[in-house]
């Protein structure tokens, strides 16, 4: 793990006003030590980097995590962290990642801090803030992870016809991804047929598709960490005028926010460039959520794509595009690809096609 990172941690304790830091929550650890491990804390300092662990990990937290001094500790590993800043020194303050900690841990946390004169800090998006422009190493992964999601879906494609039944789907393409690298599923797959088509997260059921229907799979792979998040949205027969103005909508929404991508950009800005495109058509009402949100060690992360988002696009963003159309009881519409921001625009990372998709 560069040590370009653990600097950048360091250069968060002035700005926070805080002594040393307590990372908490894996995925940052992942980005800063390396560590894969399941139980961990880093505790950071100007002068000091620890990571915590338990004696599951002593061997492999050595080897992942060269730059840090490693601590193999009983107690939680951000507890035990809170004690070690003790070490440096009566009175220092201590931040550590709110929104990570449960309750009790931070009862046990204040506890350590109030015996060594310490305080303790809530902190918030700290690290978070410096995973969101991507280094080339990581557009590489996650490139790889949509690459690995394209072809699952592309080699289920030809089992998706009426009588298939969803969750067959889902295990088909799960199965694939997996077999082509990925290391788990970046979430739940969706595939919603017919009228849970209009369910923006339909857990995929034992439904099967019908003749004349929406069929959506939202699907997503991780590769050595890093996360994809695909939409496509088909039809079994011949869509009516209706059903092809809902995918054309949606569409093009998706297109006008994608072309609104690039840096110095409000996020705001883009969820309203697809979103204007859906009211025009009739169908604003029907489309609840944002347009998109960031993608990488996890897969909902900063910048988030939508009406109230107060954040600004910049060059190595990693972020999608998803708008949809839901209606109730018919069925629904959403595309999604993963695009990267760049110094002069925006490039798409998912290759697969939206123009074909009616199936039969």
């Amino acid at each position: 793990m560069s040590s370009d990172r653990l600097e950048a941690a360091r250069g968060l304790l002035a700005a926070a006003q805080i002594d040393a830091l307590v990372v908490s929550r894996l995925e940052n650890l992942r980005y800063l030590s390396g560590f894969t491990g399941s139980s961990a804390a880093l505790l950071i300092t100007q002068t000091d980097a620890v990571l915590v662990t338990d004696s599951r990990y002593a061997e492999q937290s050595s080897a992942e995590s060269p730059q840090f001094r490693i601590e193999v500790a009983a107690a939680l590993p951000a507890v035990a962290a809170a004690r070690i800043a003790r070490q440096h020194g009566s009175g220092i303050r201590v931040g550590f990642e709110s929104e990570e900690v449960p309750y009790a841990a931070w009862e046990q946390m204040r506890e350590a801090s109030d015996a060594g004169g310490s305080l303790l800090v809530p902190c918030r998006g700290l690290v978070e803030g410096l995973r969101v422009i991507k280094s080339q190493d990581e557009l590489d992964l996650i490139q790889r992870a949509v690459e690995i999601t394209s072809l699952a879906l592309e080699e289920t494609l030809p089992l998706v016809r009426p009588g298939a039944i969803e969750r067959d789907l889902a295990l088909e393409i799960e199965f694939r991804m997996k077999n082509a690298g990925a290391e788990d599923l970046a979430f739940e797959s969706i595939v919603a047929s017919g009228p849970r088509a209009s369910l923006p997260h339909g857990r995929a059921s034992e439904r099967r598709v019908g003749a004349g229907e929406f069929v959506v799979f939202d699907i997503g792979s991780r590769f050595r960490g890093y996360h994809s998040d695909m939409t496509r949205t088909y039809f079994t027969g011949s869509p009516d005028a209706r059903e092809r103005e809902q995918y054309e909508t949606v569409l093009e929404a998706q297109r006008r926010g994608i072309e609104a991508v690039k840096p110095g950009v409000a996020a705001k800005d883009v969820d309203r460039a697809a979103r204007a495109v859906i009211e025009k058509a009739g169908f604003g009402d029907r489309f609840g959520h944002g347009t998109g949100h960031g993608v990488g060690l996890q897969i909902h992360e900063a910048p988030r794509i939508g009406a109230r988002s107060e954040e600004v696009l910049a060059a190595g963003m990693a972020l999608t595009i998803e708008p949809g159309v839901y209606l109730p009881g018919d069925g629904g519409v959403r595309i999604e690809d993963i695009v990267v921001v760049t110094e002069t625009g925006r490039r798409v990372l998912t290759p697969t096609p939206k123009d074909s998709w009616i199936l039969g």
